[in-house]
Protein backbone atom coordinates (compact mmCIF):
# COMPACT_ATOMS: atom_id res chain seq x y z
CA UNK A 1 0.00 0.00 0.00
CA UNK A 2 3.29 2.42 -0.26
CA UNK A 3 2.46 3.28 -3.71
CA UNK A 4 -0.96 4.75 -2.79
CA UNK A 5 0.01 8.23 -2.35
CA UNK A 6 1.52 8.68 -5.54
CA UNK A 7 -1.15 7.27 -7.36
CA UNK A 8 -3.01 10.08 -9.75
CA UNK A 9 -6.51 10.54 -8.75
CA UNK A 10 -7.79 8.33 -11.36
CA UNK A 11 -5.86 5.36 -10.94
CA UNK A 12 -6.70 5.90 -7.04
CA UNK A 13 -10.12 5.70 -7.93
CA UNK A 14 -10.03 2.98 -10.41
CA UNK A 15 -8.04 0.99 -7.26
CA UNK A 16 -10.62 1.82 -4.68
CA UNK A 17 -13.16 0.23 -7.15
CA UNK A 18 -11.34 -2.88 -7.80
CA UNK A 19 -10.69 -3.50 -3.80
CA UNK A 20 -14.10 -2.59 -3.08
CA UNK A 21 -15.38 -5.08 -4.86
CA UNK A 22 -12.99 -7.99 -4.42
CA UNK A 23 -13.99 -7.50 -0.50
CA UNK A 24 -17.44 -7.71 -1.63
CA UNK A 25 -16.69 -10.93 -3.56
CA UNK A 26 -15.21 -12.34 0.11
CA UNK A 27 -18.01 -10.82 2.14
CA UNK A 28 -20.25 -12.54 0.15
CA UNK A 29 -18.80 -15.83 -0.42
CA UNK A 30 -18.78 -15.99 3.71
CA UNK A 31 -22.45 -14.96 4.05
CA UNK A 32 -24.40 -17.83 5.51
CA UNK A 33 -28.35 -18.00 4.61
CA UNK A 34 -28.56 -17.07 8.14
CA UNK A 35 -27.19 -13.51 7.67
CA UNK A 36 -23.75 -14.66 9.25
CA UNK A 37 -20.24 -15.12 8.18
CA UNK A 38 -18.58 -18.37 7.86
CA UNK A 39 -14.91 -18.17 7.47
CA UNK A 40 -14.94 -22.48 5.81
CA UNK A 41 -16.63 -21.02 2.93
CA UNK A 42 -14.22 -18.53 1.67
CA UNK A 43 -11.44 -18.67 -1.06
CA UNK A 44 -8.73 -16.42 -1.94
CA UNK A 45 -6.74 -17.05 -5.13
CA UNK A 46 -7.39 -20.70 -5.02
CA UNK A 47 -6.62 -21.19 -1.30
CA UNK A 48 -9.29 -21.90 1.04
CA UNK A 49 -9.38 -19.42 4.16
CA UNK A 50 -8.76 -21.90 7.62
CA UNK A 51 -9.62 -20.20 10.50
CA UNK A 52 -12.05 -17.31 11.36
CA UNK A 53 -8.85 -15.27 12.67
CA UNK A 54 -7.48 -15.45 9.09
CA UNK A 55 -10.71 -13.94 7.44
CA UNK A 56 -10.94 -11.27 10.19
CA UNK A 57 -7.15 -10.50 8.89
CA UNK A 58 -8.34 -10.48 5.38
CA UNK A 59 -11.05 -8.13 5.77
CA UNK A 60 -9.46 -5.99 8.14
CA UNK A 61 -6.30 -5.35 5.50
CA UNK A 62 -8.79 -4.65 2.59
CA UNK A 63 -10.56 -2.13 4.68
CA UNK A 64 -7.21 -0.63 5.80
CA UNK A 65 -6.13 -0.48 1.80
CA UNK A 66 -9.54 1.13 1.21
CA UNK A 67 -9.40 3.86 4.05
CA UNK A 68 -5.76 4.74 3.16
CA UNK A 69 -7.20 5.10 -0.78
CA UNK A 70 -10.50 6.72 0.37
CA UNK A 71 -7.95 9.38 2.59
CA UNK A 72 -5.77 9.94 -0.35
CA UNK A 73 -8.66 10.76 -3.18
CA UNK A 74 -10.53 12.57 -0.82
CA UNK A 75 -7.14 14.85 -0.75
CA UNK A 76 -6.89 14.97 -4.09
CA UNK A 77 -10.10 15.51 -4.42
CA UNK A 78 -10.12 18.86 -2.21
CA UNK A 79 -6.78 19.66 -3.56
CA UNK A 80 -7.79 20.08 -7.09
CA UNK A 81 -11.52 21.80 -6.32
CA UNK A 82 -9.11 24.31 -4.87
CA UNK A 83 -7.21 25.02 -7.30
CA UNK A 84 -10.28 25.29 -9.88
CA UNK A 85 -11.89 27.48 -7.61
CA UNK A 86 -9.29 30.03 -6.90
CA UNK A 87 -10.71 32.56 -9.02
CA UNK A 88 -14.69 32.44 -7.54
CA UNK A 89 -13.24 32.26 -4.14
CA UNK A 90 -10.93 35.81 -4.87
CA UNK A 91 -14.55 37.38 -6.52
CA UNK A 92 -16.65 36.17 -3.16
CA UNK A 93 -16.64 37.82 0.37
CA UNK A 94 -13.55 36.83 2.22
CA UNK A 95 -14.22 33.42 4.86
CA UNK A 96 -12.79 33.53 7.94
CA UNK A 97 -9.58 32.48 7.82
CA UNK A 98 -7.03 32.19 11.03
CA UNK A 99 -3.72 34.40 10.18
CA UNK A 100 -0.80 33.05 9.91
CA UNK A 101 2.11 32.69 13.21
CA UNK A 102 3.14 36.27 13.46
CA UNK A 103 1.70 38.15 11.64
CA UNK A 104 -0.88 40.84 12.53
CA UNK A 105 -4.54 39.70 12.39
CA UNK A 106 -7.20 41.33 10.42
CA UNK A 107 -10.03 42.66 12.63
CA UNK A 108 -12.61 40.69 10.71
CA UNK A 109 -10.77 37.67 11.58
CA UNK A 110 -10.62 37.70 15.43
CA UNK A 111 -13.14 39.89 15.95
CA UNK A 112 -16.50 38.29 16.64
CA UNK A 113 -20.03 38.67 15.29
CA UNK A 114 -21.38 39.72 18.85
CA UNK A 115 -18.37 42.19 18.75
CA UNK A 116 -19.00 43.86 15.25
CA UNK A 117 -22.32 44.73 16.24
CA UNK A 118 -21.60 46.22 19.55
CA UNK A 119 -18.79 48.27 17.82
CA UNK A 120 -21.17 49.37 15.03
CA UNK A 121 -22.23 52.83 14.69
CA UNK A 122 -25.99 52.06 13.93
CA UNK A 123 -25.95 49.54 17.41
CA UNK A 124 -24.76 52.72 19.31
CA UNK A 125 -26.43 55.37 18.06
CA UNK A 126 -30.15 52.87 18.81
CA UNK A 127 -28.79 52.78 22.39
CA UNK A 128 -27.86 56.03 22.90
CA UNK A 129 -30.83 57.41 21.64
CA UNK A 130 -33.78 54.55 22.81
CA UNK A 131 -35.13 54.57 19.36
CA UNK A 132 -38.33 53.10 19.76
CA UNK A 133 -38.26 51.93 16.10
CA UNK A 134 -35.07 49.83 17.14
CA UNK A 135 -32.05 49.29 14.58
CA UNK A 136 -31.07 47.50 11.69
CA UNK A 137 -27.64 46.33 11.58
CA UNK A 138 -26.32 44.14 8.12
CA UNK A 139 -23.46 42.37 8.19
CA UNK A 140 -22.86 41.63 4.44
CA UNK A 141 -18.45 40.78 4.21
CA UNK A 142 -19.26 38.23 6.95
CA UNK A 143 -20.87 34.52 5.09
CA UNK A 144 -22.76 32.17 7.18
CA UNK A 145 -20.25 29.30 6.80
CA UNK A 146 -17.49 31.65 8.42
CA UNK A 147 -19.79 32.29 11.28
CA UNK A 148 -19.94 28.34 11.96
CA UNK A 149 -16.84 28.28 13.98
CA UNK A 150 -17.80 31.61 15.87
CA UNK A 151 -21.74 29.53 16.45
CA UNK A 152 -19.52 26.57 17.82
CA UNK A 153 -17.60 27.65 20.99
CA UNK A 154 -18.80 26.72 23.88
CA UNK A 155 -18.26 30.20 26.29
CA UNK A 156 -21.48 31.86 26.14
CA UNK A 157 -21.27 34.03 29.45
CA UNK A 158 -17.93 35.00 29.45
CA UNK A 159 -16.12 35.13 32.38
CA UNK A 160 -17.85 36.34 35.81
CA UNK A 161 -16.60 36.52 39.62
CA UNK A 162 -19.19 36.39 41.77
CA UNK A 163 -18.05 37.49 45.36
CA UNK A 164 -20.10 37.06 48.70
CA UNK A 165 -19.94 38.50 52.08
CA UNK A 166 -21.76 37.63 55.30
CA UNK A 167 -21.01 38.34 58.87
CA UNK A 168 -17.42 39.98 58.89
CA UNK A 169 -15.09 39.11 56.09
CA UNK A 170 -16.13 36.38 53.85
CA UNK A 171 -13.84 34.64 50.98
CA UNK A 172 -13.62 35.27 47.67
CA UNK A 173 -15.43 32.65 45.36
CA UNK A 174 -14.42 32.94 41.95
CA UNK A 175 -17.36 31.50 39.12
CA UNK A 176 -15.59 29.09 36.78
CA UNK A 177 -15.71 30.22 33.19
CA UNK A 178 -17.93 29.46 30.69
CA UNK A 179 -21.22 26.82 30.90
CA UNK A 180 -22.55 23.67 30.68
CA UNK A 181 -24.48 23.70 27.53
CA UNK A 182 -27.74 21.94 27.17
CA UNK A 183 -27.17 18.64 25.18
CA UNK A 184 -28.50 19.06 21.41
CA UNK A 185 -27.77 17.48 17.94
CA UNK A 186 -24.90 19.02 16.59
CA UNK A 187 -24.89 19.99 12.68
CA UNK A 188 -23.44 16.93 10.60
CA UNK A 189 -24.42 17.29 7.09
CA UNK A 190 -23.06 20.71 6.49
CA UNK A 191 -19.53 20.15 6.00
CA UNK A 192 -19.67 17.55 3.10
CA UNK A 193 -21.77 19.85 1.01
CA UNK A 194 -19.92 22.35 -1.01
CA UNK A 195 -20.76 25.89 -0.64
CA UNK A 196 -21.16 28.90 -3.27
CA UNK A 197 -22.25 32.65 -3.17
CA UNK A 198 -25.28 34.11 -4.90
CA UNK A 199 -26.64 37.56 -5.30
CA UNK A 200 -29.87 36.56 -6.68
CA UNK A 201 -33.27 35.92 -5.18
CA UNK A 202 -32.93 32.23 -7.41
CA UNK A 203 -30.49 29.76 -8.87
CA UNK A 204 -31.21 29.75 -12.35
CA UNK A 205 -29.19 26.85 -14.38
CA UNK A 206 -29.23 24.81 -17.41
CA UNK A 207 -29.48 21.42 -17.59
CA UNK A 208 -29.01 19.37 -20.66
CA UNK A 209 -32.02 17.27 -20.93
CA UNK A 210 -31.08 15.53 -23.98
CA UNK A 211 -27.83 13.64 -25.08
CA UNK A 212 -28.16 11.33 -27.75
CA UNK A 213 -25.26 10.37 -29.36
CA UNK A 214 -25.73 8.77 -33.07
CA UNK A 215 -22.01 8.41 -34.06
CA UNK A 216 -21.56 5.69 -35.92
CA UNK A 217 -19.65 4.50 -39.76
CA UNK A 218 -20.25 5.42 -42.61
CA UNK A 219 -19.60 4.36 -45.83
CA UNK A 220 -17.69 7.16 -48.64
CA UNK A 221 -20.30 9.07 -50.08
CA UNK A 222 -22.98 7.96 -47.25
CA UNK A 223 -24.62 10.19 -45.14
CA UNK A 224 -23.88 11.40 -41.87
CA UNK A 225 -24.49 10.37 -38.89
CA UNK A 226 -26.61 12.54 -36.38
CA UNK A 227 -27.30 13.55 -32.71
CA UNK A 228 -29.69 15.10 -30.75
CA UNK A 229 -29.02 17.61 -27.38
CA UNK A 230 -31.77 19.71 -25.88
CA UNK A 231 -31.44 22.14 -22.82
CA UNK A 232 -33.79 23.50 -20.01
CA UNK A 233 -33.52 26.67 -17.51
CA UNK A 234 -34.11 25.27 -14.22
CA UNK A 235 -34.61 28.08 -10.67
CA UNK A 236 -34.08 27.07 -7.24
CA UNK A 237 -35.65 29.88 -5.49
CA UNK A 238 -33.43 31.22 -2.22
CA UNK A 239 -35.17 30.38 1.14
CA UNK A 240 -34.86 32.72 4.44
CA UNK A 241 -34.34 31.18 7.95
CA UNK A 242 -34.54 32.89 11.32
CA UNK A 243 -34.00 32.84 14.56
CA UNK A 244 -34.66 35.40 17.60
CA UNK A 245 -34.60 35.87 21.50
CA UNK A 246 -36.15 38.29 23.71
CA UNK A 247 -33.78 39.86 25.98
CA UNK A 248 -33.89 42.75 29.18
CA UNK A 249 -32.29 45.92 28.86
CA UNK A 250 -29.98 45.41 31.70
CA UNK A 251 -28.76 42.01 29.33
CA UNK A 252 -28.32 44.81 26.51
CA UNK A 253 -25.91 46.31 28.28
CA UNK A 254 -24.15 43.63 29.53
CA UNK A 255 -21.43 43.69 26.28
CA UNK A 256 -20.26 40.25 26.96
CA UNK A 257 -23.46 38.45 27.33
CA UNK A 258 -25.18 40.50 24.04
CA UNK A 259 -21.76 39.06 22.18
CA UNK A 260 -22.25 35.12 23.38
CA UNK A 261 -25.85 35.15 23.17
CA UNK A 262 -25.53 36.09 19.21
CA UNK A 263 -22.23 34.29 18.50
CA UNK A 264 -23.81 31.02 19.97
CA UNK A 265 -28.10 31.01 20.24
CA UNK A 266 -28.87 31.82 17.51
CA UNK A 267 -26.07 31.13 14.62
CA UNK A 268 -25.83 27.86 15.99
CA UNK A 269 -29.88 27.81 15.74
CA UNK A 270 -29.79 29.03 11.53
CA UNK A 271 -27.12 26.70 11.15
CA UNK A 272 -28.50 23.60 12.93
CA UNK A 273 -31.88 23.95 10.77
CA UNK A 274 -30.27 24.76 7.46
CA UNK A 275 -28.35 21.32 8.51
CA UNK A 276 -31.35 19.49 8.74
CA UNK A 277 -33.28 21.54 5.77
CA UNK A 278 -30.40 20.20 3.31
CA UNK A 279 -31.58 16.87 4.13
CA UNK A 280 -35.26 16.27 4.74
CA UNK A 281 -36.74 19.71 3.88
CA UNK A 282 -40.00 18.96 1.60
CA UNK A 283 -39.35 21.68 -0.62
CA UNK A 284 -42.90 23.19 0.43
CA UNK A 285 -42.33 27.21 0.33
CA UNK A 286 -40.72 28.58 2.61
CA UNK A 287 -38.76 25.57 2.76
CA UNK A 288 -35.96 24.08 1.26
CA UNK A 289 -36.23 21.17 -0.67
CA UNK A 290 -33.68 18.18 0.55
CA UNK A 291 -31.77 15.74 -0.56
CA UNK A 292 -33.89 13.55 0.13
CA UNK A 293 -37.20 15.51 -1.22
CA UNK A 294 -35.58 16.23 -4.34
CA UNK A 295 -37.37 14.25 -7.52
CA UNK A 296 -34.92 12.08 -9.50
CA UNK A 297 -32.92 10.23 -6.93
CA UNK A 298 -32.27 7.06 -7.23
CA UNK A 299 -33.89 4.51 -4.47
CA UNK A 300 -33.66 0.95 -3.62
CA UNK A 301 -35.03 -1.76 -0.80
CA UNK A 302 -32.39 -3.85 0.87
CA UNK A 303 -34.95 -6.95 0.47
CA UNK A 304 -32.94 -9.92 0.97
CA UNK A 305 -29.91 -8.84 0.79
CA UNK A 306 -27.16 -7.98 3.63
CA UNK A 307 -27.18 -4.31 4.53
CA UNK A 308 -23.60 -3.83 3.31
CA UNK A 309 -24.49 -5.40 -0.15
CA UNK A 310 -27.21 -3.12 -0.73
CA UNK A 311 -25.13 -0.19 0.09
CA UNK A 312 -22.37 -1.50 -2.32
CA UNK A 313 -24.81 -2.11 -5.19
CA UNK A 314 -26.22 1.19 -4.75
CA UNK A 315 -22.60 2.90 -4.93
CA UNK A 316 -23.11 0.91 -8.22
CA UNK A 317 -26.34 2.43 -9.60
CA UNK A 318 -24.25 5.82 -8.75
CA UNK A 319 -21.44 4.86 -10.93
CA UNK A 320 -23.56 3.32 -13.85
CA UNK A 321 -26.62 5.63 -13.95
CA UNK A 322 -25.91 8.97 -12.12
CA UNK A 323 -22.76 8.44 -14.32
CA UNK A 324 -21.13 9.99 -10.56
CA UNK A 325 -18.57 8.52 -8.37
CA UNK A 326 -19.57 8.17 -4.54
CA UNK A 327 -17.78 10.04 -2.01
CA UNK A 328 -19.80 9.60 1.15
CA UNK A 329 -22.35 7.46 2.67
CA UNK A 330 -24.87 8.81 4.96
CA UNK A 331 -26.77 6.68 7.53
CA UNK A 332 -28.13 6.79 11.47
CA UNK A 333 -26.12 6.12 13.93
CA UNK A 334 -28.06 3.43 14.88
CA UNK A 335 -27.93 1.77 11.47
CA UNK A 336 -23.78 2.03 11.79
CA UNK A 337 -24.07 0.50 14.96
CA UNK A 338 -25.51 -2.68 13.36
CA UNK A 339 -23.17 -3.03 10.66
CA UNK A 340 -20.07 -2.31 13.14
CA UNK A 341 -20.90 -4.69 15.40
CA UNK A 342 -21.57 -7.23 12.37
CA UNK A 343 -19.78 -10.96 13.73
CA UNK A 344 -18.43 -14.26 12.40
CA UNK A 345 -20.44 -17.29 12.78
CA UNK A 346 -17.92 -18.05 15.83
CA UNK A 347 -18.46 -14.23 17.30
CA UNK A 348 -15.30 -12.39 15.53
CA UNK A 349 -15.78 -8.91 14.67
CA UNK A 350 -15.76 -8.50 11.56
CA UNK A 351 -14.81 -4.36 11.69
CA UNK A 352 -12.45 -5.36 14.12
CA UNK A 353 -12.15 -5.57 17.49
CA UNK A 354 -14.02 -4.17 20.75
CA UNK A 355 -10.46 -2.59 21.85
CA UNK A 356 -10.25 -0.71 18.70
CA UNK A 357 -11.68 1.88 17.21
CA UNK A 358 -12.26 0.77 13.74
CA UNK A 359 -12.29 2.76 10.57
CA UNK A 360 -15.62 4.85 10.12
CA UNK A 361 -15.90 3.83 6.42
CA UNK A 362 -17.88 1.12 4.03
CA UNK A 363 -16.24 0.14 0.57
CA UNK A 364 -14.00 3.10 0.91
CA UNK A 365 -16.68 5.91 1.84
CA UNK A 366 -16.35 7.70 4.54
CA UNK A 367 -19.59 7.44 6.81
CA UNK A 368 -21.52 10.30 7.95
CA UNK A 369 -23.57 9.97 11.03
CA UNK A 370 -26.64 11.78 11.29
CA UNK A 371 -30.01 11.62 13.44
CA UNK A 372 -31.95 13.70 10.58
CA UNK A 373 -32.08 10.69 8.31
CA UNK A 374 -34.75 8.11 9.45
CA UNK A 375 -33.15 5.17 10.65
CA UNK A 376 -33.43 2.32 8.09
CA UNK A 377 -32.43 4.48 5.46
CA UNK A 378 -28.93 5.19 3.91
CA UNK A 379 -27.99 7.65 1.59
CA UNK A 380 -25.10 7.01 -1.10
CA UNK A 381 -24.18 10.39 -3.10
CA UNK A 382 -21.56 12.28 -4.95
CA UNK A 383 -21.18 15.25 -2.94
CA UNK A 384 -19.07 17.10 -5.43
CA UNK A 385 -19.90 20.60 -6.71
CA UNK A 386 -20.43 19.57 -9.77
CA UNK A 387 -23.75 17.28 -8.40
CA UNK A 388 -24.53 19.47 -5.45
CA UNK A 389 -24.06 23.16 -3.66
CA UNK A 390 -25.69 25.50 -1.18
CA UNK A 391 -25.54 29.16 -2.42
CA UNK A 392 -25.25 31.46 0.18
CA UNK A 393 -27.02 34.71 -0.55
CA UNK A 394 -26.26 37.12 1.88
CA UNK A 395 -24.01 37.68 5.23
CA UNK A 396 -25.41 37.34 8.63
CA UNK A 397 -28.21 40.23 9.15
CA UNK A 398 -28.74 41.26 12.63
CA UNK A 399 -31.28 43.51 14.33
CA UNK A 400 -32.53 44.58 17.33
CA UNK A 401 -36.44 46.22 18.05
CA UNK A 402 -39.14 46.11 20.00
CA UNK A 403 -42.63 44.17 19.40
CA UNK A 404 -46.02 44.37 21.32
CA UNK A 405 -45.24 46.08 24.48
CA UNK A 406 -41.55 45.34 24.92
CA UNK A 407 -40.89 49.42 25.28
CA UNK A 408 -42.80 49.82 28.29
CA UNK A 409 -41.59 46.22 30.02
CA UNK A 410 -37.98 47.24 29.59
CA UNK A 411 -36.90 44.23 26.93
CA UNK A 412 -36.19 44.14 23.40
CA UNK A 413 -35.59 41.19 20.46
CA UNK A 414 -32.50 40.31 19.07
CA UNK A 415 -33.26 38.24 15.47
CA UNK A 416 -31.09 36.83 13.12
CA UNK A 417 -31.82 35.38 9.73
CA UNK A 418 -29.79 33.99 6.87
CA UNK A 419 -30.44 33.21 2.85
CA UNK A 420 -29.50 30.09 0.78
CA UNK A 421 -30.65 27.60 -2.25
CA UNK A 422 -29.59 23.81 -1.73
CA UNK A 423 -29.69 23.01 -5.89
CA UNK A 424 -28.93 19.16 -6.52
CA UNK A 425 -27.66 19.35 -10.04
CA UNK A 426 -27.33 15.80 -10.70
CA UNK A 427 -30.29 14.07 -8.71
CA UNK A 428 -29.06 10.85 -10.14
CA UNK A 429 -25.94 10.50 -8.27
CA UNK A 430 -27.44 10.15 -4.77
CA UNK A 431 -29.40 6.51 -4.09
CA UNK A 432 -31.10 5.75 -0.81
CA UNK A 433 -31.20 2.37 1.06
CA UNK A 434 -34.32 1.54 2.60
CA UNK A 435 -35.07 -1.24 5.30
CA UNK A 436 -31.74 -1.68 6.34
Amino acid sequence: MSDIKTLPLDQAQEKMQARAEELQRILKQAETPEGLYDYTRVEVDGARIKSASDLVALIKERNAELDELGQHIEAQRALKQTAGRIDDLAKARSPFVHPAPGSPAAPAQTKSLGARVLESKAFKDWLAQRSPNGASLVIDDMMPSDFLAKAGAFETFGRKALMSTTAGYAPESIRLPGMVEAATRPIQLLDIIPLGATDQASVLYMEETTRTHGAAETAEGGAYAESAFAFAQRSVAVAKITDSLPVTDEQLADAPFVEGYINNRLGFGVRRRLDQQCLVGDGTAPNIRGILSTSGIQTRAKGTDAAMDAIFKAMTSVRTVGRALPTHLVMHPGDWQEIRLTKTTDGVYIFGSPTEAGPERLWGLPVVQNEVISEGTALVGSFEPSWITLFERRGIDIQVGYRDDQFVRGTRTVRADMRAALVVFRPAAFHTVTGI
